[in-house]
């Protein structure tokens, strides 16, 4: 009886070592979260690197870039109500539809803008590469966050 429940504890503790061990590896795959402080850190980063800004045209220029991104933020979190919206329901999506071609429009006019500012701030072959810089690192972001194929 007593060789029975020896045995017994034995195995237990055998699949609980196991369980453990083999827990590890995936707590260690586990996606980290979205830090959107370090995320506009690594974008300023990327652009002044791939743009060559001078630390002069950086210290002008990324507060006004700051000042445009916090504005679209708001922009964005209002497209995202649209996902909401029921697509049985004629009349909302109509609504809906509206609603987003003029967030559109206001962000556009907003990027316009603010663009025009850059241009103040910096020659226009710099503008025109911190703008291809920012669509290279939101690229090089989303193949980042997409699952690897095995």
């Amino acid at each position: 009886m007593i060789a029975l429940f020896c045995k017994n504890v034995r195995s237990v503790f055998v699949f609980l070592a196991i369980a453990v061990f083999c827990s590890q590896p995936v707590n260690a795959q586990k996606k980290q979260a979205f830090d959107p402080v370090k995320f506009e850190a690594d974008l300023e980063k990327f652009i002044a690197s791939e743009v060559e800004l001078t630390p002069a045209e950086a210290s002008e220029f990324f507060p006004v870039y700051r000042e445009m991104r916090k504005k679209q933020l708001a922009y964005f979190r209002r497209e995202r109500c649209f996902r909401k919206v029921d697509t049985k329901d004629e009349k909302a999506c109509a609504e809906a539809i509206r609603k987003r071609d003029k967030n559109e429009v206001e962000l556009k006019v907003l990027q316009k803008n603010y663009h025009e500012r850059f241009l103040t701030i910096l020659p226009a072959t710099k503008v025109f590469k911190i703008l291809k810089a920012e669509r290279k690192f939101h690229r090089q972001c989303f193949r980042k966050a997409k699952p690897q194929k095995k």
